[in-house]
């Protein structure tokens, strides 16, 4: 008859356990993971390199184990190494926990996005027990996140030149980089000159050498079906003409005054760019070979140069001539910040210069100030306020500059900020400090100037809390400690006739107690004792909720009576804010939990102890066939045959095990002899378990009852040879006892 490939399966494991009970092999064995066919895909043949996108992400590997079995929690685990194969930080492909009793599946996988590479390996971890497969051969893994051509530039500016072409000269170089692609450092690049592949791997090359410069994407074997070919970019070479700009190479220049640079090469019908610190401001012009610098235009300082480029010459750039301003120097107002200025108040104004030679003149206003020619001033009224600094002792003729202005006024209120200081979460932190950060002068029209440096320090300073004074707190900083004293606070500050009000900070500080809570069992089981979790603080006066799993299923008792698995927790509410007690989780109820080393059917040799261990439980019970409790421990040595109870215990639940334990018979004892002399069979031969036992007492009766051989320590001599025998055919009886409890008892037929 064909066996199902189900019944099959189970002969193949029953053998695969024998053999591992026969030699001792404990430790399951885990192969590497193989490549697999996709069953999506409809073909027969698994995959040798991955090219995944975002258009297709979806892979399989085989992998198969040999027992015995992993423990129910297991998890197997698909792991993938780094680019050069190694697996010390792996990243996890996938995990299966419904595979613990299949020995040969298929895990399903995407390939991550960053992964770019020719060596990555693969291997499967189990989690319990704690294994680790070889790793599988290296395989080319490329996720192809960009897929169109590259556009490269010089220097990635994303200028392509006119036709794609690049002269340099006189043995310059040009760097070329592409323009167009996102996080471009991230890449691997091949780089090719006139269809020869360089060396570089790089995002951008610099060359020197004439040639067709273009770039794709290295995604290994994957890169043709990527399509990012770039552009192509021709260099060529030319002799440098020597090109520059005559005279100096840095001129000085009085406010009006204008100077001509002029190229070194003119004519011939060249065509000029000039540039001004990197940027053109002329051309480019035919013919154009010179430029005129006018200093009396504002931001003519800079750096110049020239470009040529023409039939029959090299595109050139000369090197940079730098323009400066003869009579600039610098003026800085001290007091550049608007002023506040209170009544019967004097401010002191004050400039800086470079200038050689200065002489000063303050104006209000717009308007000079009578004999106001120092480096300072004292202002006791409001208006807007500058000063002019010349420089009689420069190379040009002097001219007055003008400093910033300084904004003095009166104002109509102050505001005050303040805010936390340091680190503070609200009903998180267990104190918080509060400072004035921020003293501003409000004016009529509502403009605000920060004047905190000038006025902090003449403010006297009051804290409220709600809105009521808090004694001893007059500086401009509290710190707050005490969870009773959450609330609003407000900081006051008076100056002469003026009150400032600060904005209101609220603090909620987390109470500094602990939250207990204990439950008298872990785990639920229907029909068991109730589990109840207590606090160890009393809930009679307090605002609370008791929470399963976030959702609040109690408000009003001290203890709990847990409904069902779950997380638990309570939440006081403390001055506004929770007080949030450690977790219990309850679990549910699993007979499989406990666990039996051996079967609970358990066959020993006679004579013999076999141990039977339990395990998972928090105590055990073993009881006899009479209900006699015969151990408290986690196991029990059994030597004779009977029914046992096991009670194991979880918390409130218990589980019940019977244990059967049976004598293993090595031979069957004869109950045929034939004492004829013959030397076969003429003997009552007991198997070793109670044979030359000392211990074991063989008594042997005939029909009427009558003892007619005894023996401790039996010898398997009976009948003896003076035994004499009346009928053809005789019924014996036979008793095995070992101390007083019978063994064996059964009847022998001698045949003469």
């Amino acid at each position: 008859m064909k066996k199902s490939n189900s019944t099959y399966s189970i002969l193949v494991l029953a053998f695969a356990f024998m053999l591992l009970g026969t030699f001792g092999i404990q430790a399951q064995v885990l192969y590497k993971p193989e490549p697999a066919v996709n069953p999506n895909l409809g073909g027969n043949v698994a995959w040798d390199a991955i090219c995944a996108s975002s258009e297709f992400n979806q892979y399989f590997v085989g992998f198969n184990w040999d027992p015995p079995l992993v423990a129910s929690n297991n998890k197997f685990i698909l792991e993938l190494s780094d680019a050069n194969g190694y697996f010390s930080n792996p990243t996890e492909l996938a995990s299966v926990s419904d595979k613990n009793q299949v020995f040969d599946f298929v895990f399903q996988f995407a390939l991550p996005s960053d992964i770019r590479g020719d060596k990555y390996k693969m291997r499967v971890r189990s989690t319990s027990p704690a294994k680790t497969s070889p790793a599988s051969d290296a395989f080319t893994m490329y996720y192809i996140d960009y897929k169109a051509p590259l556009l490269i530039s010089e220097n990635g500016s994303g200028n392509i030149p006119s036709g794609g072409k690049i002269q340099i000269c006189g043995g310059g170089s040009v760097t070329l980089k592409p323009h167009n692609i996102p996080n471009a450092g991230t890449y691997i690049y091949n780089w090719y000159r006139s269809g020869t592949p360089l060396a570089e791997k790089t995002e951008s090359i610099t060359v020197s050498d004439p040639g067709m410069y273009y770039v794709e994407l290295d995604y290994g074997d994957c890169s043709g079906s990527a399509n990012t070919m770039s552009n192509y970019i021709e260099i060529s070479t030319g002799n440098s003409a020597g090109l520059a700009i005559n005279g100096a190479s840095s001129i000085s220049l009085c406010p009006g005054e204008t100077h001509l640079l002029q190229a070194n090469i003119s004519g011939e019908g060249l065509t000029y760019k000039w540039y001004k610190d990197g940027a053109v401001v002329s051309g480019p012009t035919v013919d154009g070979s010179s430029f005129t610098v006018d200093a009396g235009t504002s931001g003519f300082e800079g750096s110049y140069k020239v470009e040529i480029s023409g039939s029959g010459v090299c595109t050139e750039l000369s090197a940079p001539v730098t323009v400066s301003n003869s009579s600039s120097f610098e003026i800085t107002l001290v007091n550049e910040e608007n002023i506040v200025l209170l009544p019967a108040q004097t401010k002191t104004l004050s400039v800086t210069t470079s200038a050689s030679n200065a002489t000063y003149q303050w104006y209000k206003n717009g308007v000079a100030i009578t004999d106001a020619t120092s480096n300072t001033l004292n202002v006791d009224t409001i208006g807007e306020y500058y000063v002019t600094v010349t420089d009689s002792g420069g190379s040009c003729a002097p001219a007055p500059i003008a400093s910033a202005t300084t904004k003095v006024v009166s104002p109509q209120s102050f505001e005050f900020v303040v805010d936390y200081i340091g680190t503070y979460g609200s009903c998180e932190s267990v104190d918080a400090t509060l400072s004035l950060t921020t003293i501003n002068a409000v004016g009529s029209n509502g403009s605000k100037t920060d004047v905190t440096t000038d006025l902090q320090n003449s403010f006297g300073y009051q804290w409220k809390l709600n809105g009521s004074n808090i004694a001893a707190e007059t500086a401009k900083t509290i710190t707050v400690s005490n969870q009773e004293e959450n609330g609003a606070y407000t900081l006051i500050g008076t100056l002469d006739a003026f009150q400032a009000t600060s904005n209101s900070l609220q603090v909620k500080l987390a109470s500094k107690e602990t939250l207990q809570i204990t439950a008298n069992g872990t785990v639920f089981c229907e029909g068991g004792e109730p589990i109840v979790l207590e606090s160890t603080t009393d809930l009679t006066n307090e605002s609370f909720e008791w929470k399963k799993d976030g959702t609040v299923v109690n408000t009003s008792s001290q203890n709990l009576t847990v409904s069902g698995p779950g997380v638990y927790q309570l939440v006081i509410t403390s001055n506004d804010c929770p007080l949030v007690s450690n977790q219990v989780t309850i679990t549910a109820f699993d007979e499989s939990l406990l666990v039996l080393d051996k079967s609970k059917d358990l066959i020993i040799i006679e004579g013999e102890t076999e141990t039977l261990t339990a395990s998972g439980a928090d105590s055990y019970e073993w009881y006899d066939a009479g209900n006699n409790l015969i151990s408290s421990n986690s196991y029990y040595d059994f030597s004779e045959e009977g029914e046992y109870l096991l009670i194991a215990t979880f918390g409130t639940c218990t589980v019940s095990k019977v244990i059967t334990i049976t004598y293993r018979d090595m031979f069957a004892i004869p109950n045929v002899i034939t004492a004829n002399g013959d030397g076969i069979n003429d003997l009552w031969v007991l198997p070793n378990t109670y044979s030359r036992d000392p211990n074991v007492l063989v008594t042997i009766f005939n029909e009427r009852g009558e003892q007619v051989f005894s023996q401790a320590g039996y010898e398997n001599n009976w009948p003896q040879s003076t035994t004499s025998f009346n009928k053809q055919n005789m019924i014996f009886y036979y008793k095995v006892t070992r101390g007083g409890k019978s063994l064996k008892q059964g009847t022998i037929t001698v045949i003469k």
